[in-house]
Order: C-alpha cells, then sequence, then structure tokens
C-alpha cells in the first residue's frame, strides 16, 4: 500500500489561512465545529491532510469559494 502523499509547506499554508477566516469572523474552535461536526482545531496546526471536501464545507461556511481561498495562498 502506498503512503499518502503529504505537502507540509502547502498543509501549514492551508491551516493558517482557514485560522485567519475563523478568527476574522469572531468565531471559535468550539463553535465551528458544533456548526460543521468538523474538527477544526487539528486542521489549523497543519497535522491532518484535508480532503478536498473537508475544504469545500469549510469555505461553504465561510461563504468563499475554493478559488477564493486558494488565491492568498
Amino acid at each position: 500500500m502506498k503512503k499518502q502523499r503529504c505537502n507540509q509547506e502547502l498543509l501549514n499554508r492551508i491551516a493558517k489561512r482557514i485560522k485567519q477566516l475563523r478568527e476574522e469572523k469572531g468565531i471559535s474552535q468550539d463553535t465551528f465545529y458544533i456548526d460543521t461536526d468538523i474538527h477544526i482545531a487539528r486542521i489549523e496546526v497543519g497535522k491532518v491532510n484535508v480532503t478536498v471536501s473537508t475544504l469545500q464545507d469549510i469555505c461553504d461556511y465561510f461563504e468563499i469559494s475554493l478559488s477564493d481561498f486558494f488565491k492568498d495562498i
């Protein structure tokens, strides 16, 4: 079985962007979890290789497109 690919630099940049969006909206990690059932704390530290589907759900929550999300990355 092949090992899952992981670009740690990219994960860290994604994590930073997610945290930035959450803090700009003034939303706690607990509130985000309650609203979405996504454990954002693990993602924000860059330890989880987030799926595209989960990232889309996060973008939907913050009401931005994936292209806008990645624009600053």
